[in-house]
């Protein structure tokens, strides 16, 4: 007989945490400072119809935690330049970079993902900065000897 998963969902409301718009975790205190927790986090975070949570489950409890983000919850925290460049993002996951899916919006780089807006952390955009090109005011990334234009919103 299995035992039913008991669930806790706290909402962004009584969430103590949140995301800033440089992809830091924060609380009333300040930043996050210890990296394994940090690490944690942003590894824990998953999405589902209601938004991002960090989620966990400890024996049989699933525990999602719904929190606030000032821009994005997903960022570009490191690059991989091999034939295809690979973007590193804060949960850890790996995606090819799509240069027809880059923007600009308030000085910041993002890539779209499907309903996903990810945003360039700054040492992610320092690791491609060598990519990007300005020429009169328009942005391109060029890759592999092609220049793509990088639209501005």
């Amino acid at each position: 007989m299995t035992k039913k998963q008991k669930e806790i969902i706290i909402s962004k409301d009584k969430a103590v945490f949140w995301l800033d718009r440089n992809g830091c975790w924060c609380n009333q205190h300040g930043k996050f400072e210890h990296k394994k927790i940090i690490d944690y986090f942003h590894a824990s975070i998953q999405k589902d119809r209601r938004g991002y949570y960090v989620g966990q489950t400890i024996e049989n409890c699933r525990e999602k935690v719904y929190f606030h983000y000032e821009d994005t919850a997903l960022f570009v925290f490191d690059v991989i330049k091999d034939k295809a460049i690979t973007l590193i993002l804060n949960t850890g996951k790996q995606i090819k970079l799509n240069p027809k899916k880059l923007e600009i919006k308030a000085d910041s780089l993002y890539m779209r993902v499907k309903d996903e807006r990810i945003k360039f952390a700054e040492q992610g955009l320092i690791k491609i900065s060598d990519l990007l090109e300005n020429v009169d005011d328009q942005f391109f990334i060029r890759i592999h000897h092609r220049r793509y234009k990088i639209q501005k919103l």
